[in-house]
């Protein structure tokens, strides 16, 4: 397991592709248990180990997850999350060139059960929530882009909804318009850093996952303009 950062309250990991984050019906372990496996093993703690989920990435997504240790990591991170006082950069590789380098993009999205799918609508309608997001274009290379996207929002299946809309699928990603999917089963999109201001210590997280291990993430990334890489945590 890929450990980023770990203090008494709170663990952030690097979540691989394919790591399903919380249990669902496929019955595989979640995160959330492997960790708790892990802070079981590693300090040698008998009986139920705490730990609990602050909130979730999708399967195919690899990056940051921050998990609680305690009881008041959990309730007191919950609150950050609610406040939008956790903010959050992921980094998405799509085919196809935005057609601005840099964009706030407001929609209205709908989730349906039966296809694990979301909609995203210009205007506002019946049982649609506000999705907003800002990104921008970091590299290029001769058939990919690598956009920084911030939240501003958080919804479900959110990016890939909101890039596909504008016609710019994550590369991979088969549910929103990819043409083909990835090797290893995942989308081009990392959870890529964190920053909040810690809800026990009051000092400030700020945490970046490494780069995949992949060749097209490398060479995005070699391709970025050293003034696009400077992220100032709103």
């Amino acid at each position: 397991m890929d450990v980023v950062y770990e203090d008494n309250h709170i663990i952030i990991v690097n979540k691989a592709v394919g790591e399903l984050v919380q249990g669902d019906r496929t019955g595989d372990m979640p995160l959330v248990d492997i960790v708790r496996q892990w802070i079981k093993e590693k300090y040698n703690k008998p009986g139920n180990v705490f730990c609990g989920l602050t909130h979730r990435i999708d399967r195919p997504t690899c990056g940051l997850v921050v998990l609680a240790r305690t009881s008041k990591g959990l309730t007191r991170m919950n609150e950050l999350f609610r406040r939008g006082e956790v903010h959050k950069t992921y980094w998405a590789i799509v085919k196809n060139r935005p057609p601005h380098d840099s964009a706030t993009l407001t929609h209205w999205l709908t989730s349906v059960e039966k296809n694990n799918k979301t909609y995203a609508s210009l205007h506002p309608r019946q049982g649609a929530v506000k999705a907003v997001l800002n990104y921008r274009l970091l590299a290029s290379t001769d058939r990919y882009h690598l956009l920084e996207v911030d939240l501003i929002t958080g919804r479900k299946h959110q990016i890939r909804c909101q890039l596909a809309a504008i016609g710019c699928p994550i590369k991979g990603d088969l549910k929103y318009g990819a043409e083909r999917s990835n090797p290893d089963g995942g989308i081009g999109l990392q959870s890529h850093r964190i920053t909040f201001t810690h809800p026990v210590s009051g000092k400030v997280i700020d945490v970046t996952a490494p780069l995949p291990h992949d060749a097209l993430w490398q060479a995005l990334a070699a391709n970025i303009h050293p003034q696009r890489n400077e992220i100032s945590p709103s």
